[in-house]
């Protein structure tokens, strides 16, 4: 079975899920958290980077703050978006790169969103040969979820329009009903977290992420992470993960 099914025989696949997992790591790294749309990589990426020290950086995240700074990445990335094209490869890498040159991510990064194709991760690569970056993919954490989890979850999801934050309704809810905790800002349900283009997001993603994985694969640096336990145990599972390749 691919490692990119959604779905997870419980004879096929080896998960990390013990919950006493080090309190602290030995170094740093270059971690690339992967799953599909409601598997949780936001949260846990998020939580990731605070226990390493280093930078959160979600690609969604960062191209809108790009195109509200109105930089000259972000005004590229909306001549695009205007038009409802999806942004290139090698701008999405060029705005990636120009977060990653920066001085808080000296130490290394937690990556969330991109590389998402295999063309990503070779351009993500090959600027790391070329540019002078000094740095690799150290590590890809890929969260396994079943579709049924996926669309479960997803329709209990709200999002912040001016900051990104997601939210669970059921399982991480604002502290205030309708309220970004993040910016104070109104949330709201996005019009992807519909069942239909859910449907269609998945698909796009197995499509998408499994030439990505098998890369990555090649190279000896995937794990999987069964991120069908509570939040708490998928943590531990991954810090788990984390440690044992430092």
């Amino acid at each position: 079975m691919s490692l990119v099914e959604l779905e997870m025989p419980e004879t096929s696949l080896t998960f990390s899920a013990s919950k006493d997992a080090p309190e602290h790591p030995r170094s740093t790294m270059n971690v690339v958290v992967v799953g599909p749309p409601g598997a949780g990589k936001g949260t846990q990426a998020d939580q990731l980077s605070r226990w390493l020290g280093v930078p959160h950086v979600a690609s969604g995240d960062f191209f809108r703050a790009e195109l509200r700074a109105g930089t000259p990445l972000g005004l590229q990335a909306q001549t695009f978006l205007d038009k409802g094209m999806l942004v290139p490869d090698d701008l999405t890498t060029n705005m990636i790169l120009e977060r990653i040159r920066r001085p808080d991510c000296a130490a290394g990064v937690v990556l969330d969103g991109y590389p998402r194709t295999l063309p990503q991760a070779r351009a993500l690569d090959e600027a790391f040969r070329t540019k002078g970056l000094g740095r690799k993919i150290d590590l890809v954490l890929m969260l396994m979820v079943s579709e049924d989890t996926v669309l479960h979850r997803m329709m209990d999801r709200i999002s912040c329009a001016n900051c990104g934050k997601v939210y669970n309704l059921r399982y991480a809810p604002p502290k205030e009903p309708g309220i970004c905790d993040r910016c104070g800002h109104a949330l709201y349900i996005r019009s992807d977290d519909k069942i239909a283009t859910l449907q269609e997001r998945l698909s796009i993603y197995r499509q998408e992420t499994k030439p990505m994985i098998e890369y990555y694969q090649g190279r000896g640096l995937v794990d999987l992470v069964d991120g069908e336990q509570d939040m708490d145990a998928v943590f531990a599972a991954l810090r788990e993960r984390v440690v044992a390749h430092q």
